[in-house]
């Protein structure tokens, strides 16, 4: 492509195509329709923040669906109970194998495939060890990984994300930043995303309807979305889509303390437009509907039973 220089910013405009530039646009585009998958083929998917809540719903969903899914969290223990239970709803046993990796930091656990029954299609499931938010950790991850068709990221360090901005102490909630918008940052950097494939991250209604001591969570969410909005542009034809969740019946919830726990939930479900919290399978069900869909990416998928609204 031609480019004359814009006098006042002497920055290059392109001013024409060349047939080169037409015939590989042409070639991208042919590939990219080409690598369009099918509705029901959804294949080899990572799973980061699997161990538990809305992420261990996605896995359970992707298991079901016959696709082999890795999980990776930073605990070790509940990532292996919740293999088992993966496993265990699959019905059936596999046997396991354990190997470190070289470098010691990340443990990778590798199931056979889950026998098939009448409530799933035969998916397979295993789990590693990593911590998202650090950069050394993510590349190595990846490398063992290898190439996969999705990755979805529900991974976010809330120890600490909270607190009146006067008091707040940044060196506690800098893990809620590393953990949601870094580490997605090094998702996007590391995962080697095969052709037709995607990128998910999981925001939340605290980027539309903020809390008082919640500047740090609304900001980070709120960021997420713009990355998920520029990467899109950049890495296309990979796709990167946000699903953004409202209020989700989660264990979160229990780590508040609140004497009066299901009083308050109720009165918050009454305040919905849905009438009730969302479910982590509320939120699967809309991961897969972005998974399955070779026409969305750049898109934030609302599923807070219209928090949005009230």
């Amino acid at each position: 492509m031609t480019a004359n220089k814009n006098p006042s910013t002497g920055i290059p405009t392109p001013t024409s195509a060349s047939a080169r530039d037409i015939a590989t646009s042409g070639q991208a585009t042919a590939a990219a329709e080409q690598a369009v998958p099918s509705w029901d083929d959804i294949g080899r998917a990572v799973v980061i923040g699997g161990g538990s809540g809305m992420g261990r719903a996605i896995a359970a969903a992707l298991v079901a669906a016959g696709s082999r899914v890795t999980i990776v969290g930073r605990s070790e223990e509940r990532l292996a109970r919740a293999v088992r239970e993966l496993r265990s709803a699959a019905v059936g046993a596999a046997a396991s194998a354990d190997a470190d990796a070289a470098s010691g930091h990340t443990v990778v656990h590798s199931a056979a495939a889950v026998p098939a029954g009448p409530t799933t299609g035969g998916g397979e499931v295993d789990w590693m060890v990593a911590d998202i938010g650090d950069e050394v950790r993510a590349a190595r991850l990846f490398e063992q990984i290898g190439p996969v068709d999705h990755v979805i990221s529900t991974a976010a360090d809330v120890g600490g994300a909270y607190g009146p901005i006067g008091e707040f102490d940044f060196a506690a909630g800098r893990g809620f930043l590393d953990t949601k918008l870094i580490g997605s940052m090094l998702v996007a950097k590391y995962a080697r995303v095969r052709a037709g494939g995607s990128l998910t991250f999981t925001s939340g209604i605290a980027a539309y309807r903020p809390a008082a001591g919640g500047a740090m969570v609304a900001a980070v969410n709120g960021a997420l979305e713009s990355l998920a909005y520029a990467l899109a542009v950049e890495l296309g034809p990979t796709r990167v889509n946000v699903v953004s969740p409202g209020w989700v019946r989660t264990s979160i919830w229990d780590r508040l303390g609140w004497p009066d726990k299901e009083q308050r939930l109720a009165a918050m479900a009454g305040r919905l437009p849905a009438g009730r919290l969302g479910t982590p399978e509320d939120i699967a069900a809309a991961v897969l509907s972005l998974l399955r869909n070779p026409f969305v990416t750049g898109t934030v998928l609302h599923v807070d039973g219209g928090h949005r609204l009230v």
